[in-house]
């Protein structure tokens, strides 16, 4: 299979090594609109060719599917323009800024039959894999409760750079430039990791969001610094659990590490994953009387990028697809209107235009973030 990377900053490095190793595939591209930069990507990676635009890659046309890792507000054009010249897509989360455009891919895709997924990397983490296998076998019992957070530093260190000087770290926190924020960025990833794990749809949340002053006026050059760094959110599963999930860019001491735990009437486990790793430990049988925690070993599992070539070459369905992914971005939608609102809102039945919030069992599958 010949790959096209779309986007080579910082993220398509991690594209580069992963699909690299992959037996059979080759990287025969790469794309961006610095032609300095993509030189340098393709040089290093030993990469034949290098565009300046998508058009231009896709006027040359010999690769069969791309990694689109351009920036959020970039993934709608460039994946509708992939998907109409036929090669199939992995793109970067989120999948587009609001579920209207997920949609539109997801359906785009749907209608060429290609493969197209969204690139929910915490899913190549065994301990994630096992603790959902642990759930949907009712090894904890029924699920009671979970909570999540995903804490990153990086407006109090400086372990990743210099956020206020950089184009990488400012783009994240204006919404001009594309940007939902944290909840955007990482709300995605801990949404679907909770929704995953705990194998049940979000039934209904309540958000609240926050923009703290960063620089005078809250503004740094072309960057108006209006996008949410904290969010907070409270939800109830289809399943009936209750959930608490909140992330924040100030969590200073965490340079990056995700969290859930999951608690249920016979058992709780939790899920760590961090930049040095990952871990899952569960509290069952009878150290549930005691508090007694155990480290679980969880071995391995195939990677996003290795689902993704087997996809391809196979014609088999992938998950996490480009309808989960559009699914997963109206909760996030959800959120900032539940902020804007005040108020709980309760996923809506499609093409409901009542504006009360109803909610039927047969809209599950649709609304849901059930993976089966």
């Amino acid at each position: 299979m010949r790959l096209l990377i779309l986007g080579t900053g910082g993220r398509a490095n991690r594209h580069a090594i992963e699909i690299g190793n992959i037996e059979g595939i080759e990287i025969v591209g790469a794309v961006d609109v610095d032609p300095a930069r993509a030189k340098a990507f393709a040089a290093k990676y030993k990469i034949e060719h290098t565009f300046t635009s998508l058009q231009e890659a896709i006027t040359w046309g010999k690769f069969d599917a791309a990694a689109n890792v351009t920036s959020d507000k970039a993934h709608y054009s460039t994946t509708l323009a992939l998907i109409a010249a036929r090669k199939h897509v992995l793109c970067e989360k989120p999948l587009a800024l609001n579920y209207e455009e997920a949609a539109e891919m997801a359906s785009a895709a749907e209608r060429a039959g290609l493969v197209a997924m969204v690139g929910l990397s915490f899913r190549d983490f065994a301990p994630l894999q096992r603790a959902r296998e642990s759930v949907l076998s009712g090894e904890i019992g029924r699920l009671r409760h979970l909570d999540a957070s995903y804490l990153q530093s990086w407006l109090v260190s400086n372990s990743y750079g210099d956020w206020a000087s950089e184009p990488k770290f400012l783009w994240r926190l204006s919404t001009k430039h594309g940007s939902n924020g944290v909840l955007g960025d990482l709300g995605v990833h801990i949404l679907d990791c909770a929704a995953y794990a705990a194998g049940s749809s979000v039934e209904r949340l309540f958000a609240r969001l926050k923009c703290f002053d960063k620089a005078p006026g809250n503004r740094i050059g072309d960057y108006d610094l209006d996008a949410n760094d904290s969010f907070t959110m409270t939800m109830e599963l289809e399943n009936g659990a209750m959930g608490v999930i909140q992330a924040t860019r100030w969590a200073t001491g965490y340079e990056n590490e995700l969290k859930l735990r999951l608690f249920g009437d016979k058992g709780a486990l939790e899920v760590v994953i961090t930049s040095q790793g990952s871990s899952l430990k569960a509290c069952l049988g009878e150290d549930v009387h005691t508090g007694i925690w155990r480290w679980i070993d969880v071995g391995t599992v195939a990677t996003i990028y290795e689902r993704f070539v087997a996809a391809v070459k196979t014609g088999e369905p992938v998950d996490p697809d480009f309808r989960y992914g559009a699914n997963l971005q109206r909760l996030v939608d959800f959120a900032i209107r539940a902020e804007g609102e005040r108020s709980e809102l309760r996923m809506p039945i499609e093409g409901d235009r009542h504006g009360d919030y109803r909610f039927a069992e047969e809209a599950t599958a649709a609304i849901g973030l059930v993976a089966e």
